[in-house]
């Protein structure tokens, strides 16, 4: 992977598992742009078993699709990825046909709203990972809890620890980390 600039996201993220793994996926200098780190990533893929296979994935809050096409590569049969930067959208559109990504679709999109208008939809696993300064998170926890399926997991990353008041009603905490500045938690819905 090439270093990152001075103070800022690396330029590429390399995928860590799958079918797809070592593929490189390139990282836009926009605003709010934070790839998920390799350990996180291969941390949750650890927790959730690396076979998806099967899966129905939302990443609602896509920014450089590290963590959707993970799932992809693992074997997930669909997934969705959401994200409202047209620049961003060209970038993953570009990836998935590079990658021949089949099972991807990616929408141009507000997750917000989307999530919000397609409830409820079901999904075994839903990723938010919206940009930290933006204040999303307690929103998006709420916006995606009506898409999972009895059973389905749903993963956080946040500027601070998941509170117990801030967890969705029948969601129970499976799994928390952190690593630097980045908190991770894994969420499953109550069958």
């Amino acid at each position: 992977m090439k270093p990152p600039a001075r103070g800022g996201p690396p330029r590429e993220v390399r995928l860590i598992g799958g079918t797809l793994k070592r593929s490189k996926l390139p990282v836009a200098d926009r605003p709010g742009l934070r790839p998920t780190p390799d350990r996180v990533r291969e941390t949750l893929f650890n927790w959730l078993g690396t076979d998806l296979t099967g899966w129905r994935v939302l990443d609602a809050f896509a920014g450089s699709g590290a963590l959707g096409f993970e799932a992809a590569s693992r074997g997930a049969a669909e997934v969705l990825l959401l994200e409202r930067d047209p620049v961003l959208v060209a970038s993953l559109r570009a990836s998935q046909v590079r990658l021949n990504a089949t099972t991807l679709r990616i929408e141009l999109a507000d997750a917000l709203a989307w999530m919000a208008r397609c409830a409820p939809a079901r999904f075994d696993l839903v990723l938010i990972d919206p940009p930290f300064d933006a204040g999303l998170q307690p929103a998006a926890l709420a916006a995606a809890a009506p898409l999972l399926a009895d059973g389905g997991c749903l993963y956080l990353e946040s500027p601070a620890s998941l509170a117990a008041a801030e967890m969705p009603a029948g969601f129970a905490l499976l799994r928390h980390g952190r690593a630097g500045l980045v908190h991770y938690h894994l969420l499953r819905r109550s069958t």
